[in-house]
This record gives structure tokens, C-alpha cells and sequence, in this order.
């Protein structure tokens, strides 16, 4: 079994729990330097409800999103009110270390018959009637439970930090969902980009067609090819604008916002792309063991059934428990024949007993046995969220690296189309080409700048995943990645 070590952020959150203060609108908007840190964020405080407000002329850097989306999330609102409830029963458990005290006030009239010999009761019984009024507070105080009320607190406190754990999950994995849609978003504009290029790059193939058969250098047919290609780059723009205004509508919805194309994001297509790792796979799988929250939250839930099986084992030994009562009863007594006296006098009680309980149908037994099958149960999920996460890390390790080298190669071959595009048009314009050279090398340039842009996008996206994947979303440590410096290569 693994042992877990808390980290600072869910030790702190359990504080932000018991003070509950609102944080400033805002506080984590700030600038992306790089994908690698998507955001310098802390786990939310007590979200604002309704939908998010999105201004159409403001552009939305990723951390501006991310921050409205973890205010106006659903899922956020949910895992905090459960993570506040975990924190009141946290106080419930501790209540049981203080003692009981109860108020009690009666007021009651009992008529009774006493029977007396005769002479002293002529009719051989005297009718009696005792009005009462009892103010009372009973006070009981369990002493020792041989470590019952310590195993709960236990048990309710790792809760609490569990819950800490979900709430941090739900916020990395929000933060991640809007990333992911933020760089679509980027993607599909850049793809309008290239698709508005490789127009007026077929437009450019077809002014070049119409006029060498002006000069009668070429035929009809290399003219209706040429505005054939320019058709199909209309068409493919129109198609990626289509995708560009969808992927504004999946981002606004990811926000929180009611889903519209009116969204405006800072794309920042200057800023320095991801260009290699800061850590070896083993550092980051050790990063992701020690930072992922479900990991972290797992590891907690098996603490918590540790304890609830010892406060199980506990339930089979005695208690000792002091018990006691004060009250001021007060009584007038009247009697059908002779005279009664009335009475206001403080009575008491106080006893120190041992309560055990020595049979109770099994009860104990399968209480035991269930809290222990938990805990099994609970073993089981961490072995298997360890073996996921480490495949993941390692999934988003070879993606980031695959990423690179695709990133590369594109650059390459963008370069490669663009010269070869270039070289086949004025081949072609002096009569050394034919149209058929023009339009391949026209296809093999669109193909490029797509390529491009895709490798650019899942550049981004690996680095993001990275991050995700080894738990550092939201936090204030080193990325695992690094971008390539100024003048570099």
C-alpha cells in the first residue's frame, strides 16, 4: 500500500474550510507565459452561482476562461458544498469528547389512594393528589471508550482532507476541459487562416492559367483545372469557418456561459511554443504519485477506514461513562381526610457506571467486517488509479515527444511546399511547367500549412496534457516543460 504524504494545498484547504472567507473576483486572471502553465491558480473558493456574462469585444486570455468557468461550474459548486459538509462532520465527531447536558422542566398532578386502618382513615383509605413541578438538567459524560471517539475524529478529519483532494480533481480537471477547447478554438482559426491562404493561392494558380491562354500559351482546360481548385478552396474555407464558429460554441459552454459563437480569445499565436522537457519520465512519475489529487484523495479514504475499523473493534470493550441530575422539585400534596405538608427542596443525582454491551445478534461482528472489506476495497482502487496514472504520464510523455518531432517535421515540409509552390508557378508563368506541376504542388502546400497548424495545436494540447496527467494544473510548481529560447534553434 502506498503511503501518502498531504501536500501543503490540501493541508491549507482544510483552513480555507473553517474560516470559509470569499475570495476576490478574479484573483488567478492573469497572463499565459506557456501551455506548460496554464494557470497560477489555488483550488476555488465559494463559486458565484448563474450563468457567466462574456464580453464580445474583450479578448479572453486561457486564464481569464479559466478562472470564469471554476465561478460559473456546476461540478465546482457541487464538490465544494461536499467538501464543507465534510468539515461539519468533522465537528460532529468531535462533539462526542464533550459531555451531554440536558434541560428538562415537569409539571404534573398524580391522585393516588393510600389505604389506612380504621380509626385513623374512617373509610379505610385516604384519596391523596400531588401537583409537581420539576425543573431539571441531567448531565452524561463518556469518560473513556477505549479509543471509539478518536478512531471517528480520525476517520471524519481524513474525510475532510479527501475531500480537499476532490475539490482540487474537479477544479484541474475543469482547467483541463477548457484548455482543450481554448486550443481547438486557436486550431480552427488558424485552419481558416490556411484555408483563406490556400484560396488565394488557387486564385493566384488561376490569374496565372487565364493568362497565358489570354497570350495563347495555354488551354482551356488547364483554366476550368485552375478554377476548379479555387472552387474546392472556397468550399474548404467556408468548412472551416463552419468549424470555427462551432468550436466558439463548445468554449463558451465549457465556461459556464450560456453557448454562443460571441467569444473573443487573445489566441496568442506570439507566444513561444513548448520546445522540450525540464524532467526525466521517472521525475515525472514520481511528480504525478506525489501531486495527483485522486491519488492523494484515495490514500486518505483508506486512512479514514482504518480508523472507522478501529472505532468497529472498539464498539466490543466497555465504556465508562459519569451521569448525573439536578433538579428543584416542588410538591403540595392535599388529602381528602388530614393534612398533608408541602415541599421545594434541590434533589440530586450522580453515578459513575460501566456500560457494556455483551450481546447484540452480530451486529459488531459485520460492522467489523464491513469496514474492514472497505478498506480492501479501498487498496484496490489506489493499486489501480496508481497503475492508470502511471500509464497516463507515461501516454502523455511519448505524446509530447511524438509532438516535437511532428512539429518539426511540419516546419520542414511547410517550408518545403511553400519554395516548391513557388518554384512550380514560375516554372510555370516562362513555359517550363505545366499546370498539372502548379495545382500538385498547390495541394501538397494546402496539405502543409494544415499540417502546420495541426502540429502546432497538439503541440500545445501535449503540453497542457502533461501537465495535467502528472497533477501540476493549478499549481505553483516548476512545468515540465520549457520553451525554446530567444535566438535558439
Amino acid at each position: 500500500m502506498i503511503e501518502y504524504r498531504s501536500p501543503l494545498n490540501i493541508l491549507v484547504f482544510s483552513l480555507l474550510l473553517a474560516f470559509s472567507a470569499p475570495r476576490a473576483p478574479g484573483q488567478c486572471a492573469g497572463e499565459v507565459s506557456s501551455p506548460a502553465a496554464v494557470a497560477d491558480c489555488v483550488a476555488r473558493e465559494t463559486p458565484r452561482e448563474g450563468r457567466a456574462i462574456l464580453d464580445p469585444d474583450h479578448p479572453y486570455t486561457l486564464a481569464e476562461l479559466i478562472d470564469i468557468a471554476e465561478d460559473h461550474n456546476p461540478g465546482t459548486r457541487v464538490v465544494w458544498e461536499r467538501a464543507k459538509q465534510k468539515a461539519r462532520e468533522l465537528g460532529v465527531a468531535k462533539s462526542a469528547y464533550y459531555p451531554e447536558l440536558d434541560g428538562l422542566a415537569v409539571s404534573g398532578d398524580e391522585r393516588e389512594i393510600n389505604p389506612f386502618p380504621k380509626p385513623l382513615a374512617p373509610r379505610g383509605y385516604v384519596t391523596v393528589e400531588v401537583p409537581v413541578v420539576r425543573p431539571e438538567i441531567t448531565l452524561r459524560y463518556l469518560i473513556f471508550d477505549f479509543g471509539k471517539r478518536e478512531a471517528t475524529v480520525g476517520s471524519a478529519r481524513a474525510e475532510e482532507l479527501a475531500a480537499g483532494a476532490d475539490v482540487i480533481q474537479v477544479n484541474q480537471a475543469l482547467a483541463f476541459r477548457v484548455a482543450t477547447a481554448y486550443y481547438q478554438l486557436v486550431t480552427a482559426q488558424e485552419r481558416l487562416q490556411a484555408a483563406e491562404e490556400t484560396l488565394r493561392t488557387a486564385q493566384t494558380t488561376q490569374d496565372a492559367a487565364e493568362n497565358r491562354l489570354k497570350n495563347g500559351l495555354a488551354t482551356l482546360p488547364d483554366v476550368l483545372n485552375a478554377r476548379a481548385e479555387t472552387a474546392q478552396a472556397v468550399f474548404d474555407e467556408e468548412s472551416a469557418n463552419g468549424d470555427e464558429q462551432i468550436a466558439r460554441v463548445t468554449l463558451t459552454e465549457a465556461v459556464g456561459a450560456d453557448p454562443s459563437p460571441d467569444i473573443v480569445v487573445d489566441s496568442g499565436r506570439s507566444a513561444p511554443l513548448p520546445a522540450k522537457l525540464t524532467m526525466s519520465i521517472e521525475a515525472l512519475i514520481n511528480r504525478a504519485m506525489e501531486d495527483r489529487p485522486e491519488l492523494a484523495a484515495q490514500a486518505l479514504r483508506i486512512r479514514s477506514d482504518e480508523a472507522r475499523i478501529r472505532a468497529a473493534r472498539a464498539e466490543y470493550k466497555p465504556q465508562i461513562v459519569l451521569s448525573g441530575w439536578a433538579a428543584q422539585t416542588s410538591v403540595w400534596p392535599t388529602a381528602d381526610y388530614g393534612q398533608l405538608g408541602s415541599a421545594s427542596e434541590p434533589t440530586w443525582s450522580v453515578a459513575a457506571g460501566i456500560q457494556w454491551r455483551i450481546f447484540d445478534g452480530g451486529a459488531r461482528k459485520n460492522e467489523l467486517l464491513i469496514a474492514e472489506s472497505k478498506r480492501r476495497e479501498a487498496e484496490d482502487e489506489l493499486t489501480a488509479i496508481h497503475d492508470q496514472t502511471t500509464r497516463e504520464v507515461w501516454t502523455a510523455y511519448i505524446s509530447f515527444q511524438t509532438a516535437l518531432r511532428e512539429h518539426d517535421a511540419a516546419v520542414a515540409l511547410l517550408a518545403s511546399a511553400n519554395s516548391s509552390y513557388s518554384a512550380s508557378l514560375e516554372a510555370y508563368q516562362y513555359g517550363v511547367k505545366n499546370l498539372v506541376d502548379v495545382v500538385t504542388a498547390q495541394k501538397e502546400l494546402a496539405e502543409a500549412r494544415l499540417s502546420s497548424v495541426s502540429a502546432q495545436s497538439q503541440l500545445f494540447l501535449a503540453a497542457v496534457n502533461l501537465e495535467f496527467a502528472t497533477g501540476n494544473l493549478l499549481r505553483n510548481q516548476p512545468p515540465a516543460t520549457a520553451v525554446q529560447p530567444e535566438g535558439g534553434h
